[in-house]
Formats: structure tokens, C-alpha cells, sequence
């Protein structure tokens, strides 16, 4: 016997398109890759590969010529060209994933170029209902151990006074960053709501950057190394700071968002004394959030 089943997505991954997404004056070029879906009922037997990526296909061309001016809209206008392109199907799900370029200055006074990573994601039921939509964010940066800081501080205050310093002079320890171990952190961000959103990845990226122990540059001389590690001593932080951090600072930026949205923050230390990682992460709705903290919306 052959049993049929409802299948709850069944589509290609790995679709690599050029678009570009116009915002205001300035246009951004990406080459994202786009994994695509659609459901399955039991009474079709399959999606017809070959035929799916065809529709596919023309479903990214057909979306990108149009006037994109977000991702989120992008993937949206996908999912769209979807239903419309299978039938039998009531439910589709489009995801994008690209490397995103930012300007900015370095420590040393650079104008630099930095490598990010930018996530949409759009869901659609044919019934109508309001579109799910999503954006993210990935960043690379740094993170100083709090805690490795604290245990050398101790160290040196002991060596020091077995050494004959004076009081005064060990004090001076509590006031200066101390040595530590470094991780490479990479943190991200995804908002998601029904409806639109006004919401801009560099603003993402920014609010990461801001709240890590220090952000990270791919060209730095001398002086510019020792300002990012100086920085970075000076603002330990611990994965679980990080997440924290990046939430209390995203509830403030955007008090217009609705109570139902989505937030999903996760921040991950690549140890560097250690041979395992460490990680923190919480998925919530604002309004869950809000009500813990006590923020309110405008």
C-alpha cells in the first residue's frame, strides 16, 4: 500500500539571484540565496522537480524587477508569485540569506568596508491573512572574558604586594583594565511581525556592534589594534551581557513596534582558552519582553 501524506513544505534551496534593493536615494546590490517552499496535500503525488525549479526560477525574476525597496518585501513578492504559480498549494515560505557590505570608519580613521550577514524570511497562506515578514542581522565582533579579568586582577594585586607596593599604588588596579582572554563573537538579530515594518539592516548592525565588547575591522594598523583592544578590556561583557544588552537596546529603538512581533537574539563566544564555545540566545515577542522590563510602547 502507498500511503499519502500531507507534506508541510517541499521546494528547492540554494537559488542564487542578483537584485537590487532601492532605499531612498541609494541602491544595494546583494546576491542572496534563496531557499524556497511550498505545501504538499496528500492527493498530489509530488511537486514535479524539475517543472518547480522552472516556476522558481521566474518567480525570483519576476519579484526582482519590480521596485524593491526592502528584503522583506523581496521575499514577500516571492512567496506571492508561489501560490500563484502552484495551485494546490495553500502555504508558502521563502527565506534569503546574503552577504551585506557596510561603510564606516575604523579606529584609525579609516574609510572601510565590512562584511556582514543579512536574513529575511516572508510566510504566506493563500487565505488571505497578513503576510509574516522577517529581517536579520549577523555580526562578527568581540567579547572580553569579565570573569578571567577579574581573576587576574586578583593575581596582580597579590604580586604586587608581595613585590612591597604600597596600598595606593596596587589601587590603582581597580581603576584600569587588566588582561583577559578575547572571543570572536558573532551575535544576531531577527525581528518578525505580520504587515510592514520599518526597520533598516545598518540600524541592526549598529545596535549589535554597540553593544559587544567592541566591534571588528578586517584592516587595522598599529594604533587602531590598540584602541579596538583597549575598547574591548574596557567593556567585558559575558555572552549572557551580550543578549541582555542587545534586547534593552532594541526595546528602546523601536517602542513603535507592536507587542506581537518577534524578536530572536543569540550571541555566540568562540573561546579562545577553551575548546568548546559558549552561547546564550532568547526567542520572544516584545510583549513579553516589555512587561519584564517595564517598557511601554509610544
Amino acid at each position: 500500500m502507498v500511503s499519502s501524506f500531507v507534506l508541510s513544505r517541499v521546494g528547492i534551496q540554494g537559488v542564487k539571484r542578483p537584485v537590487t534593493i532601492n532605499r531612498g536615494n541609494r541602491s544595494i546590490v546583494l546576491v542572496p540565496s534563496f531557499d524556497i517552499s511550498v505545501n504538499l496535500p496528500a492527493e498530489q503525488k509530488g511537486s514535479h522537480m524539475s517543472r518547480h525549479v522552472e516556476v522558481i526560477h521566474r518567480a525570483v525574476d519576476q519579484a526582482i524587477v519590480g521596485d524593491n525597496d526592502s528584503v522583506e518585501k523581496l521575499v514577500e513578492r516571492v512567496a506571492e508569485e508561489l501560490l500563484k504559480s502552484h495551485e494546490y498549494a495553500t502555504y508558502a515560505d521563502v527565506n534569503l540569506h546574503a552577504d551585506y557590505f557596510m561603510k564606516k570608519r575604523s579606529p584609525d580613521g579609516r574609510d572601510v568596508t565590512e562584511n556582514y550577514k543579512i536574513f529575511a524570511e516572508a510566510k504566506i497562506e493563500r487565505d488571505g491573512g497578513i503576510p509574516w515578514r522577517s529581517i536579520g542581522i549577523e555580526v562578527a565582533g568581540m567579547s572580553a572574558c569579565p570573569c578571567a579579568m577579574e581573576n587576574v586582577r586578583v593575581l596582580l594585586k597579590d604580586d604586587l604586594k608581595n613585590r612591597g607596593f604600597s596600598d595606593e599604588a596596587i589601587g590603582i588596579l581597580d581603576e584600569i583594565p587588566v588582561p583577559t582572554h578575547n572571543q570572536k563573537n558573532r551575535a544576531f538579530i531577527e525581528v518578525g511581525m505580520n504587515g510592514e515594518m520599518d526597520i533598516e539592516a545598518e540600524d541592526l548592525i549598529k545596535l549589535v556592534e554597540d553593544n559587544l565588547s567592541s566591534p571588528t575591522y578586517e584592516i587595522l594598523k598599529r594604533k587602531g589594534e590598540a584602541d579596538l583592544v583597549l575598547n574591548a578590556h574596557m567593556h567585558p561583557k559575558f555572552v549572557e551581557d551580550i543578549v541582555r544588552d542587545i534586547i534593552d537596546a532594541f526595546l528602546d529603538r523601536y517602542r513603535e513596534l507592536p507587542d506581537n512581533a518577534t524578536l530572536h537574539v543569540r550571541s555566540i563566544s568562540e573561546e579562545s582558552i577553551h575548546k568548546h564555545d559558549a552561547f546564550a540566545e532568547r526567542i520572544t515577542t516584545l510583549g513579553e519582553v516589555r512587561e519584564a522590563t517595564m517598557y511601554e510602547r509610544d
